[in-house]
């Protein structure tokens, strides 16, 4: 008997990775944590604290330069690394309050409270003021596509 068993009971056979669970669904939890070692090895950071800028649809906080350079990895469908600065600057906004570190989206209470947590790993705004050009929206809108900026409103 190994000290393991000393504090194994029956709540294991319903815990997932307990012992009442098939060899497969162990082995797909094994690659689980390989997974996420590679979403955060592909992480987006912004390089820099000047010039940071956040997407206007998912809040992902990154460089100019890096919009430019590689897009947006949750919003591939604003073509921002392949239209170039015209339209990073359509779908992006300096104006941005607060952020937030977020390593695993799909387990963190900070990721789902600013609705990011079905986003890769990354830095993300907490709120982001901005509002797309109304070609940009009509588009999202007719693919069911949400954004998280919001308008600026005047203060008086």
């Amino acid at each position: 008997m190994s000290y393991e068993d000393d504090f194994i009971d029956d709540r294991d056979a319903r815990v997932p990775g307990g012992r009442g669970h098939d060899d497969d669904e162990e082995e797909d939890e094994e690659d689980a944590p390989a997974q996420q070692v590679v979403e955060l090895m592909n992480a987006s950071v912004p390089e820099r604290v000047k010039d940071i800028r956040a997407c206007k649809r998912c809040g992902l906080l990154k460089t100019l330069n890096q919009f430019i350079e590689h897009g947006c990895e949750n919003c591939p469908f604003l073509h921002m690394a392949e239209e170039g600065s015209q339209q990073v600057g359509k779908c992006t906004t300096a104006f941005f309050e607060g952020q937030a570190a977020v390593m695993d989206p799909r387990d963190s209470w900070a990721a789902k409270w600013i609705r990011v947590d079905a986003y890769l790993p990354g830095v993300y705004a907490i709120v982001v003021t901005g509002q797309f050009d109304r070609d940009i929206e009509e588009d999202l809108e007719n693919q069911g596509i949400r954004w998280r900026c919001r308008p600026a409103t005047a203060q008086s």
